[in-house]
């Protein structure tokens, strides 16, 4: 009989196994049977199947000894590699690569390296890195979203602007408003203004409560009084915060270039859009900042150590071109560099500020400003009333006393009446037309209303006694997811 599926080499050497002795001891009628079913199973010609069977029955052959490879990096490097990618706030391989070497005057003061340790410190590959901090990165790996919002003022007096950015020196931008509305966007909030260049990477921050066309002008021009370059062009999104009459006639008083990507086409404004998740979303997550006191702690946090750790001392990947492979699309990237660095290699930036910039990095230490960083988002995430509650496992910090840390008040949770009431019976329930479980409204991605979703109340006194901080419900996110 011919099987529908043929057998693999195993299942060919099992089924021989198990034929050799029985038809050894067969007669010739039974072993002409037993010869014509096993050509049929394994697909062997007649005459080879013969001989399989009429020679001695070969020896297994032993399992192939896996070789056991020696770790190359060992306990103490990785323990000051995770230090240094915690305190570089988590950067991709490659650039925590390049980000070694710079940083090493500062690792050797810090950990007191050997000279096994730097060397296998300098020596390790991106794909390696990659490979031993796996299991770290899955512990960290968040999912968090955000909202914006179109207008439409103006649009016929600013160009769109579709073609990829191919400009040779710095000044020329992209620009967006990043809100901070929590799970409501009634009233006024703080929006982080962001601008980022697209020559050299380098980017400024600004906070801002609510965004009016004047506060968002004003925030502008503290940014471009803060570069270290001159303001040549801004290209933002079709949103009134920008395309409004303010901010037109500042272009043309500033003689600088004004541009727009297309309404719903987030991709011409790819360069801001990532520094937007990068510089401003990992740090202060998707919670409500809606006072003055929270601005200002922003805003000393962007002007201060914030801007200085990302552009002097974190590098950056940069497309260098494109070329397609067939129907592949294969991209080319530089070597990693600093804001400062691709400044500094430019040559149109200002000679004696980029000199500035070089000593003020040497004066600075990344370590302390990691940790400076971590200290000031704890003051600011406790600003905010949609302050999570603390975490049972609090995130590694690379340096800095917890002590100088002061923990986010927790987040009151909802009075579920005495302690004895279970909620209504199934039969109540059903007789009053009232559901057992506890309608939650849930907002998904980009924020829109969800269908209701049903809470038990075995969960909601669960979450009410600590003993499940999330329990299932939609907007108790832990303080770890806002890192």
């Amino acid at each position: 009989m011919e099987t529908g599926n043929p057998m693999s080499r195993a299942s060919r050497w099992d089924y021989l196994q198990r034929v050799y002795p029985r038809y050894r001891k067969a007669s010739r009628a039974e072993k002409q049977r037993m010869l014509d079913e096993f050509c049929a199973n394994c697909g062997y010609h007649r005459k080879h199947a013969i001989r399989l069977l009429n020679r001695p029955l070969p020896a297994a052959k032993p399992a192939p000894r896996r070789r056991v490879r020696g770790r190359t990096y060992g306990p103490p490097m990785m323990a000051v590699l995770k230090a240094v990618w915690e305190a570089a706030d988590y950067p991709w391989s490659v650039r925590l690569k390049a980000l070694l070497p710079e940083w090493m005057p500062w690792i050797r003061r810090r950990f007191r390296l050997t000279l096994e340790t730097e060397r296998q410190l300098l020596r390790i590959s991106p794909r390696s890195i990659d490979y031993r901090l796996r299991g770290e990165k899955r512990k960290w790996r968040r999912r968090l979203y955000g909202r914006t919002k179109p207008g439409t003022l103006l649009k016929h007096h600013i160009p769109l602007k579709t073609d990829h950015w191919d400009v040779q020196v710095p000044g020329f931008t992209e620009i967006d408003l990043v809100s901070h509305s929590g799970n409501s966007a009634a009233g006024d909030f703080c929006y982080s203004l962001n601008l980022t260049d697209i020559h050299t990477g380098w980017t400024e921050t600004q906070a801002v409560l609510g965004k009016s066309q004047e506060a968002v002008r004003g925030a502008l021009e503290t940014i471009r009084q803060a570069l270290p370059f001159a303001l040549r062009g801004i290209d933002s999104d079709n949103g009134s915060e920008f395309i409004n009459q303010h901010l037109y006639r500042y272009c043309q008083a500033q003689a600088m270039q004004f541009t727009r990507g297309r309404p719903y086409k987030k991709d011409d404004n790819a360069h801001i859009e990532q520094k937007n998740w990068t510089h401003v979303r990992r740090l202060l997550g998707y919670v409500r900042y809606d006072t003055a006191g929270a601005r200002e702690a922003i805003n000393d946090l962007y002007r201060n150590e914030l801007r200085r750790f990302q552009n002097l001392f974190l590098p950056s990947v940069k497309l260098a071109h494109k070329e397609r492979v067939g129907s592949r699309l294969r991209r080319r990237y530089e070597a990693p560099q600093t804001p400062l660095q691709r400044l500094q290699a430019c040559g149109a930036a200002d000679p004696g500020q980029v000199a500035e910039l070089r000593r003020l990095r040497a004066r600075l230490d990344p370590f302390e400003l990691s940790a400076s960083i971590e200290a000031k988002l704890k003051a600011i995430f406790a600003l905010s009333r949609e302050a999570p509650a603390p975490s049972r496992v609090p995130r590694p910090q690379a340096s800095a006393p917890a002590q100088a840390v002061p923990d986010p008040p927790a987040v009151p949770r909802p009075a579920l009446g005495r302690t004895g009431d279970r909620g209504p019976s199934s039969s109540d329930s059903r007789k009053n037309g009232r559901p057992r479980a506890v309608e939650m409204t849930r907002r998904g991605k980009r924020g829109k209303l969800q269908k209701p979703r049903r809470v038990s109340h075995a969960s909601l006194r669960a979450w009410e006694s600590g003993q499940k901080p999330n329990a299932g419900f939609p907007h108790s996110h832990s303080a770890d997811g806002y890192g």
